[in-house]
């Protein structure tokens, strides 16, 4: 239960510099007719608006004005727009005054005039009212209201004694002739306290107390046949909380008898409630029994209506990120049967359960098993950190079999970072060696002595007694095969079930048996058993390390034990990580080198051609598979073409000679942590693939990026330039295209296929940076090929960060228009249709790229770890918002 707010945001409103703001929401009621001796005293009022129609065209007329007498106006009066009606009067319209919370006194009145304007030269008035700025106690209006309209009144703005008070409703009469006063001040102020956080919220109470509010709130106002205006205040943020009052104060009042008299005393009374932090023990009763095994026996026929089928509907429709209501959690359990044809449900259903329950989660589990089998995409979810139970994480891995070595390589990253959110004994037995039902296990049996991985390590043989705790690998499943339906009790002694394997061994499982994965799934376990620095969550860190040492361990234990495919691969991987430790010498030798940037790259290459620095020829060695690109093999390098670029940290290109006697050039750069351009490249990749997939094709360039470490890694080269260089040189694109792209016959003189190109590539990856918040984009990190293709490059600012004030959501320069021939072109206008395309095809697969963020909350990627909750469960970041 939340307790109720300690402390009082505000702000003086003489050191507000904001003009005021009101909104114009609605009005309500009926307006009737000129009476026929008005129409005969003044004929013009025949064609009146409230004559002509039942919902007339109206304005409404605002002023501020100083609340003393006479009625002083504080500015020219303010008209909302015109606007025609049908149904109902409906503004929504902000107005701003040209008044300043500094400017107003303390007695300022809101004065509303509603004018009807259809009809003759004159507006008549229709009713007006008044309302002051500043409560009893000196706070600014904030909220909703609704304001009494005094029919053909005009607002009056004087002080005490004022003859339009929005806020004073009649007295009226009941059947038996009796008066009574409206119950609609009291009721306006209880709300305004439960939504000040004064009243403690309880959910189920107050939607039948607000819905009994609304009903009578209608009923007075249709039984006193006047008209109500409702009006609505801003509520002001500011940094982290989330409503800040305005409180009149005057630093040197002119007239000290406006000062407002605060009260001494407040009418919240605070009492000690010792029982506030446990749980209410009749809502967990409700709970019990209303998921007991017995009182679920009349569920499985239970069929929804109409209405309830609608918000059934709208609960699935909800994204991954969207926390369920008790009631909605109540819904989903109630309606469990008939939802579970439904693969879509099931991520949402899992969300309904207390998995502590014991009876709760077997009753649960045995359903799953029936479910129909949810998707590859939505099982990622599944182990994310809001997921602890073994048995539910079991099926969310027997989920992944059916996924391809394809698309394996793009969840593989996330797979490595959900290790984190397994049970211990999961991971080092690599099955489900606990009950389904059980919601905590034993301390840990095994430790681990070696505090950091070498390649010694890599090289000695596990235990035996180690090596055993994990069930041995086995080649995967087929493409498309059904996975066999998990196991909810514990797994007896002596036998395993391919099935019923942890995450860890199925990671283990699939790299043993592809190479590329293997490649991957070694060096994301490489940073991870790094030794982190000092700081907060040293021993967290350290737990974590000690768990991956063990995996990693595992994993080459596993193949040095398999058939001769798989020594193999641990071969090369042992050989790709001698490679990369005489690199790294190589560079860091090359720093400390003194001298330009000209003597560093001079001394780059000699040690480069040198084949007995560091007792290894990088000229010429046994093949090797890049560890950028396992699918490429490199047998040495071309010193002479290996250079340093300008930039701080010198990242080095090298080009490395293929076994088919090609190039592949890369640029390794020591000094940079990559792993969030690494993590922004892989969804750049799926999301290519993704349009792809619906024959979209916006010709992007999702290049390779590789951290080996959190201090260095690869990149792979494209050859492009940059668009400030292009403009330096050719002075714009279209100059650029048409001196590597002439066609004299062509729109432009440009070649059309690469007019395509730039057209398509300049909308992928607009919508992919606005969607991904990429920031810090200027013409330096935006680079173009001859072909047409642009792409970004630098992904040091994501989730919304930029260091540039006020940044534009969507990345398209000036000269990127001009390209296409400008704002009225026939290329801006695809521009802007495959744009369109592109958001709708992406979003069809929000869930899983929300996913697949999810799991890197945990991860040492700097925009995420300084904003964990941006890919969290609470997230509520671009990501989310736009894309549903």
């Amino acid at each position: 239960m939340e307790s109720l707010p300690d402390k009082f945001y505000f702000v003086e409103s003489s050191s507000l510099e904001l003009n005021v703001r009101v909104k114009i929401c609605t009005l309500e009621g009926s307006l009737s007719r000129y009476k026929p001796e008005q129409i005969a005293r003044d004929p013009i009022l025949k064609y009146a608006g409230r004559n002509q129609t039942k919902y007339p065209d109206l304005l409404v007329q605002a002023v501020i004005t100083a609340g003393g007498l006479p009625d002083e106006p504080l500015h020219v009066p303010i008209l909302t727009f015109y606007k025609h009606f049908t149904r109902r009067w409906e503004w929504n319209q902000w107005l701003e005054f040209p008044l300043k919370y500094s400017d107003l006194p303390v007695a300022a009145n809101l004065c509303l005039t509603i004018l009807d304007c259809g009809g003759g030269r004159t507006r008549e008035v229709v009713g007006g009212t008044t309302l002051p700025l500043f409560g009893q106690g000196g706070v600014f209006r904030q909220g909703q209201f609704d304001l009494r309209i005094w029919n053909d009144r005009t607002a009056d703005g004087r002080g005490p004694g004022c003859a339009t008070p929005g806020q004073d409703l009649p007295i009226t009469t009941t059947a038996t002739g009796q008066t009574e006063k409206s119950d609609l001040p009291r009721l306006t102020a209880l709300a305004k306290k439960h939504r000040a956080g004064r009243i403690q919220p309880v959910d189920w109470l107050d939607r039948l107390t607000f819905a009994e509010v609304e009903r009578i709130n209608q009923k007075e106002k249709m039984s006193s046949n006047l008209l109500f205006l409702m009006v609505e205040f801003p509520q002001l943020h500011c940094r982290d909380v989330e409503q800040v009052a305005v409180v009149y104060y005057e630093p040197h009042p002119r007239f000290p008898e406006d000062a407002p008299h605060l009260a001494a005393k407040t009418d919240l009374v605070r009492c000690p409630d010792f029982d506030v932090e446990f749980d209410n023990i009749v809502e967990a009763k409700h709970h019990r029994l209303a998921r007991s095994a017995r009182a679920g026996q009349g569920d499985k026929d239970l069929k929804p209506n109409s209405e309830i089928k609608t918000r059934l509907n709208a609960i699935l429709s909800y994204p991954t990120t969207q926390a369920l209501t008790s009631f909605e959690q109540d819904l989903m359990w109630r309606f469990r049967h008939y939802l579970s044809n439904d693969k879509s449900a099931l991520a949402k259903f899992v969300k309904c359960i207390s998995w502590t329950s014991r009876m709760e989660a077997k009753q649960a589990l045995d359903l799953i098993n029936k479910w129909a089998p949810m998707d590859v995409e939505d099982a990622l979810e599944l182990l994310g950190p809001a997921f602890k139970h073994p048995g539910l994480r079991q099926y969310a891995v027997n989920r992944l079999r059916q996924a391809s070595d394809e698309d394996l390589q793009l969840y593989l990253l996330q797979l490595v970072q959900a290790l984190k959110y397994e049970k211990i004994n999961e991971v080092w037995l690599g099955h489900a060696e606990s009950s389904a039902m059980e919601c905590s296990l034993p301390p840990n049996t095994i430790t681990v002595t070696d505090q950091s991985l070498t390649n010694s390590d890599l090289q000695d043989d596990i235990d035996d007694e180690s090596s055993d705790q994990f069930p041995p690998a086995q080649p995967h499943q087929q493409q498309g095969q059904a996975p066999g339906p998990f196991n909810s009790t514990t797994v007896p002694e002596g036998e395993s079930d391919e099935s019923d394997l942890g995450l860890a061994a199925f990671l283990i499982d699939r790299a043993c048996n592809h190479s590329a994965i293997a490649n991957y799934l070694f060096w994301y376990l490489v940073i991870e058993c790094e030794d982190k620095e000092g700081g907060e969550g040293v021993k967290e860190d350290a737990k974590m390390q000690e768990m991956y040492q063990l995996v990693m361990k595992k994993f080459m234990s596993t193949l040095r034990k398999g058939p001769t495919e798989w020594r193999e691969r641990l071969n090369f991987l042992e050989r790709q990580q001698k490679f990369l430790e005489k690199l790294v010498l190589l560079i860091k030798a090359v720093a400390r080198e003194s001298g330009n940037r000209k003597k560093k790259i001079e001394r780059l290459q000699a040690l480069l051609a040198d084949p007995d620095a560091f007792q290894f020829n990088f000229v010429r060695f046994d093949p090797l598979e890049l560890p950028l690109d396992p699918s490429v093999r490199v047998n040495g390098l071309v010193p002479g073409q290996a250079t340093l670029f300008k930039s701080s940290l010198m990242p080095a290109r090298l080009n490395f000679v293929t076994v088919e006697g090609e190039q592949y050039v890369t640029l390794f750069k020591h000094g940079d942590d990559l792993r969030q351009d690494q993590l922004i490249l892989q969804i750049i990749t799926l999301m290519n693939r993704i349009l792809q997939q619906e024959n979209l094709d916006l010709k992007l360039t999702p290049y390779r990026v590789l951290a080996t470490s959190s201090k260095h890694g690869f990149v792979q080269f494209v050859n492009s330039m940059a668009i400030a260089d292009i403009l330096n040189t050719d002075g714009t694109i279209q100059n650029f295209f048409r001196k590597h792209n002439p066609s004299e016959g062509s729109p432009y003189g440009i070649q059309p296929e690469v007019m395509d190109t730039y057209v398509r590539s300049c909308a992928g990856y607009c919508v992919i940076t606005y969607l991904l918040g990429v920031g810090d984009r200027h013409l330096d990190n935006l680079l173009l090929t001859k072909a047409g293709k642009l792409f970004h490059i630098d992904f040091g600012y994501i989730l919304g960060r930029d260091p540039k004030v006020m940044p534009s959501p969507m990345k398209l320069s000036k000269e990127m228009i001009d390209a296409f021939g400008g704002m009225n072109s026939e290329p801006y206008q695809d521009f802007r249709t495959q744009c369109y395309t592109a958001f709708l095809s992406l979003r069809r697969y929000s869930n899983l790229i929300l996913n697949l963020f999810s799991l890197m909350v945990d991860a040492s990627v700097p925009d995420i770890a300084l904003e964990p909750d941006k890919t969290g469960p609470c997230s509520r970041c671009k990501i989310s918002s736009d894309w549903t």
